[in-house]
């Protein structure tokens, strides 16, 4: 006889697990995701992408060139996950679960349809949705009416609660532990990536002790030298460390998809004069643009202010990016508040409880005098009449020229 092979099914196996937040914080986002599904008159919303999956159901995936979903009705939170992954996305989701076999294409979307139904209005995310999954949404949905309900989740997102503010403190504290672990290996005549790895090892050792029930995943350090330091996001590499290089320190401790960042300027035992002027305008921009931070101040009028502070020193031409931007469920391949970043595009206020990065940086093309890349960044918490910097590694030549 032969088997039958369902489209989807559950799999409950085991118990459910702790999740990064308690259930009452996850009822309490739900509940806003639905307010957006009530003000536009959506009977649902399919969330695909990994931060909004995991902002709403705590679950996290590992995609391997599968489909994921958190379906969020006016009753319901499921999320659809593949079948290599067993029983643990309903372990780690608040809500249900439906699991779909890769038996035959698509059942991924026949499980969506099977909680949403077919004719339904549907929040999407359209920044998210590939063309060829947006048709397929298309096909086996057949929605009455879709909206791109993108922007209206980051803004959601972008007003952490007291809980969220509490883990991303923590993660700023593992981020210091990362730091002093690197302060501790730099050397002349250490590579790189040996000195990455220090940091890396200490970071994810620390977010095990503060969080035993924890998954652990994508915790990162990017430790650039010499021209390596003139991108943010350049890659570690194999090279050597010299006497009197520029170093760049950047370390992510991920916890539970949430990302915290230390970046800071170093030198490897000597800093030459030219250097050093370059450093410590940098610095003073640092300072000047976290006393800017507060509530009621745009992220434009910020930069603003920040872009005269650097003209008037004639250093305007050297900034990279803008100056900062929000803390969440995000990391360097997921996940973006782009509407909370310190641009001159940007013209979203500064409100209680949100929570930003101060993170100017100079860079000086090969060749010419102070050469390098040149970046501070701390975490600010946004507060009633303030900010809170919430980072603790020193910045400054002081305490940063090392070796």
């Amino acid at each position: 006889m032969a088997t039958q092979r369902p489209d989807f099914y559950r799999i409950h196996n085991g118990e459910k697990a702790t999740l990064p937040f308690a259930v009452e914080e996850y009822e309490e986002r739900l509940a806003g995701l639905r307010d957006i599904l009530e003000m536009h008159s959506l009977d649902a919303a399919v969330l695909t992408s990994m931060h909004n999956i995991a902002y709403y159901s705590g679950f996290l995936y590992c995609s391997f060139g599968r489909p994921y979903a958190c379906v969020v009705t006016r009753e319901d939170c499921v999320t659809i996950s593949a079948g290599i992954d067993a029983g643990q996305p309903w372990r780690r989701s608040v809500g249900d679960n439906l699991t779909y076999s890769d038996w035959q294409r698509d059942n991924f979307w026949r499980a969506v349809a099977h909680v949403v139904g077919e004719g339904k209005a549907v929040g999407v995310e359209a920044d998210h949705l590939t063309l060829v999954q947006s048709e397929k949404l298309g096909a086996f949905l057949k929605p009455a009416r879709g909206m791109d309900i993108a922007p209206a989740t980051m803004q959601q997102r972008m007003l952490k609660s007291d809980a969220e503010i509490a883990l991303i403190r923590a993660g700023a504290a593992v981020a210091d532990h990362g730091g002093h672990a690197i302060r501790d290996a730099v050397r002349a005549g250490a590579r790189e990536i040996d000195i990455a790895m220090a940091g890396r090892d200490a970071m994810e050792a620390e977010i095990a002790k503060r969080f035993p029930e924890a998954e652990y995943r994508d915790t990162w350090v990017w430790f650039q030298s010499g021209v390596n330091t003139d991108g943010a996001h350049n890659p570690v590499t194999g090279r050597k460390l010299k006497q009197g290089d520029i170093l760049s320190l950047n370390c992510f401790p991920m916890i539970s998809g949430y990302y915290t960042a230390l970046e800071r300027t170093m030198f490897v035992g000597e800093v030459d004069a030219a250097s050093l002027s370059i450093w410590q305008a940098n610095v003073e921009t640092h300072e000047y643009g976290m006393s800017l931070l507060r509530p009621g101040v745009s992220c434009a009028e910020v930069t603003a202010q920040i872009n005269a502070f650097l003209e008037e020193r004639d250093l305007l031409q050297y900034r990279t990016f803008g100056y900062g931007h929000s803390f969440g469920v995000l990391s360097h391949y997921y996940g973006r508040e782009a509407g909370l970043e310190l641009r001159e595009d940007i013209d979203t206020v500064l409100e209680p409880g949100m929570v930003v990065s101060m993170e100017p940086m100079l860079t000086l093309p090969a060749g010419q005098p102070g050469a390098g890349g040149y970046r501070e960044h701390d975490i600010l918490v946004i507060t009633e009449d303030g900010a809170e910097d919430i980072t603790g590694y020193p910045y400054g030549p002081a305490f940063n020229v090392v070796g």
